[in-house]
């Protein structure tokens, strides 16, 4: 079985525990998720089947939607509620809507952030999380992510001394939403939580594409598959190349993956890489611009 099963994962889980229900179910040891999500967040986690793993990174890469809800009034050690509370404000007077979308228009664009301590990021061969475990505090590298769009969702309400409103996050690979819920909080001098969240969408998929486990295990009792996302409709959104047995050169030479010359691509796709490369038909290989040779291209993905 290859492809995609797009998964809606539940709260209360791991991404890990996902796949290694999703190898139970599907009876399949070639299995890998596309993304961390943490236990408490739910929401699109596409999983990859059989040679539909060679998509981990690609699909890693693509955009991702996120919802939730930020309060201010207090923050803590992971900037979400798994944490213990560090710092403790009484909102006495709600922050205006109009100032807190014009913080949250200064998070956009290409940012940098101080990933948090338990995250899964390495410091000296050694994930940042282990040390907040053992209590030893790090220098913590830069992160540079890009954020399409932080916006609020809803009017803000202050109650008990802490402000809540909700959001939504577009942005690209590497993004630590609760860190921008965080870094929101400085911009505006109150500590802040990421007090919710969901993805809402991993391009190219949304909630409505997806199944959760118990679907998915009902779905396969009955002989179902129609889930399944093959690679093809996964890469789709990537211009299609087709190329014929009869050009047998070019053939054998895309078959073994080789260097081509950018020239031998028709010239609609020249400026419109990467391509999906189909040989009588099937898809065999995803061609991008070759990183160090000018005028070349080269597979990024052999199916």
């Amino acid at each position: 079985m290859d492809g995609i099963l797009p998964l809606w994962k539940e709260r209360g889980m791991t991404s890990h525990d996902c796949v290694f229900k999703v190898r139970k179910i599907l009876h399949m040891k070639k299995v890998g998720h596309t993304g961390t999500l943490d236990p408490n967040v739910d929401g699109v986690l596409p999983i990859c089947l059989g040679s539909g793993t060679k998509l981990v990174e690609l699909l890693m890469d693509k955009t991702k939607v996120y919802t939730g809800e930020i309060t201010f009034g207090f923050a803590t050690t992971t900037e979400d509620l798994d944490g213990e509370i560090v710092r403790e404000e009484v909102i006495e007077t709600a922050i205006s809507d109009k100032a807190i979308q014009e913080a949250m228009q200064k998070l956009t664009g290409h940012i940098v952030q101080i990933p948090p301590m338990f995250s899964a990021i390495k410091v000296n061969g050694k994930r940042l999380y282990e040390y907040a475990r053992e209590g030893i505090a790090v220098e913590r590298p830069e992160h540079p992510v890009y954020v399409d769009a932080f916006e609020m969702t809803s009017a803000s309400t202050l109650a008990d001394g802490r402000q809540h409103f909700q959001f939504k996050v577009v942005c690209g690979k590497g993004t630590y939403v609760r860190t921008l819920a965080s870094d929101l909080g400085v911009t505006l001098g109150v500590p802040a939580t990421m007090t919710s969240l969901t993805r809402a969408a991993s391009t190219p998929f949304s909630q409505d594409d997806c199944l959760t486990l118990d679907q998915l295990r009902e779905a396969v009792e009955k002989d179902d598959f129609s889930w399944l996302v093959s690679i093809e409709e996964s890469l789709s959104v990537y211009p299609q190349w087709h190329v014929s047995s009869t050009e047998v050169i070019l053939h054998k030479l895309i078959d073994n993956g080789s260097v081509l010359d950018l020239n031998v691509l028709p010239k609609e796709l020249q400026d419109q890489l990467p391509v999906t490369v189909f040989l009588d038909d099937k898809i065999k290989a995803l061609y991008d611009l070759h990183p160090s040779k000018d005028g070349k291209i080269k597979p990024t993905k052999m199916f």
